[in-house]
């Protein structure tokens, strides 16, 4: 059988084969391509401040891949052969306990990117990674992204900027599934998907993943939204949910009783 990298070079090369016979029937087919990679790579802030001529090299190293919802895009463990950027979609980031339960660590949108330790170390991805919904993702590998590191320092300044950011996100999990009840968690995650004004929130992960993005079980998430329910801090419909009291959500996720 081949192994995981054989099978994605292989598929370049049939990619490869597939581009230059489209090639010969229409000479504008790759430069398209070229093209709308570039539109694209322009939105993600790890290649902000590259002028066109960098952006069109970019689009020519990077592999397009689709993911279904659900599926593996990388294994705990896994040696990584390069790095991420999310085109369309969400993704997940995630870990196992030794009992089998689910800890979302990180949920990446369009424009972010993971599993960057492979441009840095040679090691092993330290979490997974798999689809929320259906993706798109482009595709770096590991010695591509060197040589464009050394030619365009931006690129690490841009990738340590995406990193310390990362690193935030890290300690607050920690802080709060150490120092935080559900109650407060959920607040918190719910004040963070509605900064000033906004009121109205559409989940974009399922109420099973949220529960394990917040460290609990569905039964537990249910039982504390049918709580914020019955004392009017929100209204809750399907995947909608509406603050009704954002004052109170706010001393909830402070530590108060709810």
């Amino acid at each position: 059988m081949l192994a995981h990298w054989d099978k994605i070079n292989l598929f370049l090369n049939i990619a490869e084969i597939f581009c230059i016979v489209k090639s010969m029937k229409n000479p504008d087919y790759c430069n398209q391509c070229s093209q709308e990679y570039e539109r694209i790579l322009r939105q993600v802030p790890l290649f902000a401040g590259l002028n066109a001529l960098d952006l069109e090299r970019v689009s020519r190293l990077v592999i397009r891949r689709k993911f279904r919802k659900g599926q593996l895009i990388i294994s705990e463990g896994q040696e990584l052969e390069g790095f991420y950027i999310v085109i369309s979609g969400q993704v997940k980031i995630y870990k196992f306990s030794s009992e089998g339960k689910q800890q979302i660590l990180h949920l990446v949108a369009p424009g972010g990117t993971f599993a960057e330790v492979a441009a840095f170390t040679k090691g092993f991805s330290p979490a997974n990674a798999s689809a929320i919904i259906d993706s798109e993702v482009f595709f770096l590998f590991k010695n591509d992204l060197v040589k464009l590191i050394r030619d365009k320092p931006q690129i690490s300044l841009n990738m340590l900027a995406s990193m310390s950011q990362y690193l935030r996100q890290m300690v607050a999990v920690i802080e709060e599934l150490a120092l935080k009840d559900v109650s407060a968690r959920l607040a918190k995650y719910l004040l963070d998907l509605a900064p000033g004004q906004v009121m109205e929130i559409k989940l974009a992960i399922s109420k099973k993943e949220l529960a394990s993005r917040l460290g609990t079980i569905s039964e537990t998430l249910s039982r504390t939204l049918n709580k914020f329910k019955s004392k009017k801090v929100i209204k809750v419909a399907g995947n909608r949910i509406t603050i009704v009291n954002k004052a109170r959500l706010e001393e909830i996720s402070a530590g108060a009783k709810s």
